[in-house]
């Protein structure tokens, strides 16, 4: 376990596990590094040293009002710093969109695999009032219905299936990440109607979803996938509704590493 010092001086703790090639893991909303500590595993059983860590306002990282998409930026580049550099960055979900947005600012990500970013090219989305929304819900203390507003009206899920987590305990597991959900949301207004003559990074770009996947996650992946010069789109049938597989996507990173 180690703690970075991003720019603005958070602390953001993160992990490595195994030896060899780096691959820094970015994980999605309402996720902790221990969420993708099997796909770490998976990294190093592998041969790869894998870097995961906890996103600003989760776990163990600490976290600053009013931070912005650029201070998640500082983050990863601190963790990849304080980790001895990386080959790679792999970010599934909003982590995507950061290591994109993050390549796109200059940050040294290495090779990029971005699975389903959940980019809105044409704003057809939620409106940009709703990370001002969940602030509120936040500061009067109201994690819970943070992460339902966030879930139904950022992540579509149906309101009954949300009903349903609440019932269920989902929600009030969830609750302490609710801070994170305003920082989501900002990041990914920060990327909708991109240019696409800004999608522009340095480094190579694989694009990932699964083959059965949420309709508007298949049409932003199969799009920033034809608008980046270069990247290449890669269809996993492993990967399902969501849900990166470890196996296979450790092996489509072993193969352009």
């Amino acid at each position: 376990m180690g703690t970075a010092i991003s720019a603005d001086g958070t602390p953001v703790s993160f992990s490595t596990t195994g030896e060899g090639r780096t691959v820094v893991v970015a994980g999605g909303a309402l996720t902790t590094a221990a969420d993708a500590s099997p796909f770490a595993q998976e990294l190093a059983d592998a041969g790869f040293r894998a870097v995961v860590w906890d996103r600003r306002a989760r776990g163990a990282s600490g976290d600053r009002p009013g931070s912005t998409p650029k201070d998640e930026v500082d983050d990863l580049a601190a963790v990849i710093e304080a980790a001895g550099g990386t080959d790679a960055v792999l970010g599934h979900s909003s982590g995507a969109v950061l290591a994109l947005y993050a390549g796109m600012r200059g940050v040294p990500t290495g090779a990029l695999f971005l699975s389903e970013p959940p980019i809105d090219f044409d704003g057809t989305g939620f409106g940009d009032e709703l990370p001002d929304r969940l602030q509120e819900l936040v500061d009067a203390g109201r994690g819970e219905d943070a992460v339902a507003s966030f879930q139904t009206d950022a992540v579509g899920l149906p309101a009954e299936m949300v009903a349903a987590a609440r019932a269920g305990g989902e929600l009030t597991a969830l609750a302490p990440l609710a801070q994170s959900t305003v920082y989501d949301t900002r990041l990914t207004l920060r990327l909708r109607h991109v240019d696409p003559a800004l999608l522009e990074v340095s480094t190579p770009v694989t694009v990932l979803r699964g083959e059965q996947t949420f309709p508007f996650l298949q049409a932003a992946a199969d799009r920033l996938a034809s608008v980046m010069a270069g990247a290449e789109l890669v269809v996993m049938p492993e990967s399902v509704m969501h849900r990166l597989d470890p196996a296979a996507t450790v092996r489509i990173i072993a193969e352009r590493l």
